[in-house]
């Protein structure tokens, strides 16, 4: 019996050791970031290799589901809403899914990332976007599938996938013109309540001047059709730091019956332990 618990311990620890040895994987990993116009697109996929095998047709079947790649699903993400086909995808992570033949693949933009292989349960509401792209045959063998972001352009691109002799593009565009227009019209028509008001708190906190972070609050308070309990909070310790102590009083207590209808008890607390530090209850 002592033999065998020896054996087994010497096999347990031999396995251990054999399992921490690193070696190359068939299909190794990759990622892909690219900046398109304004929009961050990520690749994330492994790239299986031909080794004399006949890809598509054969390896990769016709017309049969392929989760384009190898190990786990091709995923994408795009930081912001894009347009494939016409259809507008929003911003996030998807599989890419696609359908070989010979001159074409159907290529699905899958809201399910996770998981290894296609679902088992297809849910045609998960599929964001479906295109069709045309196969170009290539001249000579690309040994590793290969997926790649062409022809960028500031409000575009293509995404690119290779492997064997052929190559298949999908084109997307970027809302840069739209994220422009909306930075510039907010520069030129000066800086919003938000920019006012979290520029008056930093310099507040940061024990800057005063004075100035005064300024920048009353700027946020008068662009702000009802300030926030929370806001108005802020201005009366900026209020009260600058000596106005009779306009702080009036602002904490407007703070107080904003926080009071809002049942936020903090606020309330906060408030009422600021009027009494100067003397107003």
């Amino acid at each position: 019996m002592k033999k065998i618990l020896l054996l087994v311990c010497v096999a347990l620890v031999s396995f251990s050791m054999e399992s921490q040895i690193n070696t190359p994987q068939p299909s190794p990993s990759s990622k892909l970031i690219q900046k398109v116009g304004l929009t961050d697109v990520t690749i994330e996929y492994s790239r299986p290799s031909m080794r004399g095998r006949t890809i598509f047709g054969d390896l990769v079947p016709y017309d049969k589901l392929w989760r384009t790649g190898a190990n786990s699903r091709t995923k994408i993400t795009f930081s912001e809403d894009v347009t494939i086909d016409g259809q507008e995808v929003k911003a996030g992570s998807y599989a890419i899914f696609t359908k070989p033949s010979a001159e074409s693949w159907e290529v699905y933009f899958y809201a399910e990332t996770t998981g290894g292989a296609i679902p088992q349960n297809w849910d045609d509401s998960k599929v964001a976007a479906k295109t069709t792209a045309q196969v170009h045959a290539l001249p000579v063998d690309i040994q590793s599938f290969t997926i790649d972001i062409d022809d960028l352009s500031a409000n575009g691109a293509t995404l690119g996938m290779l492997w064997e002799r052929a190559y298949v593009g999908v084109k997307f565009e970027v809302p840069t013109d739209a994220a422009v227009a909306k930075n510039i019209d907010r520069v030129l028509n000066g800086p919003g309540a938000g920019d006012y008001y979290a520029a008056a708190v930093y310099y507040s906190n940061a024990g800057k001047d005063i004075n100035k972070a005064k300024e920048w609050m009353d700027k946020a308070m008068a662009m702000t059709k009802k300030p926030a309990f929370w806001q108005l909070r802020q201005q009366s310790l900026i209020q009260a730091k600058t000596g106005d102590k009779k306009a702080a009083i009036a602002t904490a207590k407007k703070s107080l019956a904003a926080a009071e209808e809002a049942g936020n008890t903090d606020y309330v607390k906060l408030n009422k332990d600021s009027l009494k530090e100067w003397g107003a209850m």
